[in-house]
């Protein structure tokens, strides 16, 4: 009688930590005033849809799109009335789809629906609590507050979704912890932590919600992991903390506390290059990185190719038959 005997060799199951490699997907715009065409755009957003919000700068408007481009609608022109704009610089997209516009030479927040339907505003002119100088970044929280970067007063301000101040931070020009030199871009995590691009400091610093001081990383070089003036900040589902690294022309990447992980681009008009990339966002799956490139006009998208991470050694199955 013949019989079989199933031998299985133990299975070595090794996992490599495998980081996102974003390579060049598409893009739209180009200079002018058509719709779908830029003036120096400053800021992006990507609603819960998938939706692409652009603040067009110099034209004092914003724009918005699909996820590939196609025009959808804009609204705004120059001026002070409400939903004028005097170069918008950021916006953020709230949970609700509403729109949140740092009117920068207005000196104000205005917020509208997501196809440009006027809700409100706040914020004047000033060194007081409410007030600003040329407010820059903004971001809207999971839990509805909005942060405000206050670049020409070094500081971050906090407020509800309606405008109530909340609190502030920050102090400068100053290179200590907690001190700012013209802070611009900000950014909140999954878990509430506060990154904020200290652009003319050439880092990041991290924040609890409330302000308080967590860390930093980053120096004027380019390096890896160094900066020159950094501006736009954003983070991924994963937590980890995308940087528009502007005057090296690249985008980098890292953990949720500094460590590097990578990075992207070149100074050039091709694809996948930039000539000052300013902001980006990440669709809401994780998996397409928008990159508003500012001197080209125009918006670069990436994706991410990495690959589904499989064990080194799947064993071995032997059969031995007597």
């Amino acid at each position: 009688m013949m019989k079989t005997i199933i031998i299985i060799v133990a299975v070595s199951c090794t996992v490599t930590a495998v980081h996102a490699a974003w390579v060049y997907e598409g893009q739209w715009g180009s200079f002018g005033t058509g719709d779908g065409q830029f003036n120096l755009p400053e800021g992006i957003a990507v609603t819960l849809s998938g939706n692409i919000y652009a603040a067009d700068t110099q034209n004092h408007r914003v724009q918005y799109f699909t996820p590939t481009g196609s025009f959808l609608g804009k609204w705004g022109a120059r001026g002070s009335a409400d939903g004028q704009f005097n170069n918008p610089r950021h916006l953020a997209a709230a949970a609700n789809v509403d729109i949140y516009v740092a009117d920068t030479g207005n000196d104000r927040v205005q917020y509208f629906t997501s196809n440009g339907h006027y809700l409100g505003k706040w914020g004047s002119s000033g060194t007081g609590n409410g007030q600003f100088r040329g407010p820059t970044g903004i971001t809207v929280t999971l839990t509805n507050n909005v942060y405000v970067t206050d670049p020409t007063n070094h500081r971050i301000q906090y407020f509800t979704m309606t405008g109530s101040y909340l609190g502030k931070w920050g102090s400068g020009p100053g290179s200590g912890n907690g001190q700012f030199n013209f802070p611009q871009g900000v950014a909140v995590g999954r878990q509430g932590t506060v990154y904020v691009a200290d652009t003319d400091n050439h880092r990041i610093q991290y924040f609890t919600a409330s302000g308080s001081f967590l860390g930093k990383w980053g120096s004027n070089g380019t390096g890896d992991g160094q900066f020159q003036s950094p501006i736009g900040i954003t983070v991924a589902p994963n937590d980890d903390v995308y940087v528009a690294d502007w005057n090296n022309y690249r985008v980098q990447y890292f953990t949720w506390n500094g460590f590097f992980k990578g990075k992207f681009g070149s100074e050039g008009t091709g694809d996948g290059q930039f000539k000052h990339p300013i902001d980006l966002g990440f669709s809401p799956s994780g998996a397409r990185l928008y990159v508003l490139d500012q001197y080209n006009d125009r918006i670069q998208y990436f994706r991410d190719t990495t690959a589904a991470v499989a064990p080194a050694s799947l064993g071995k199955v032997k059969a031995v038959f007597r």
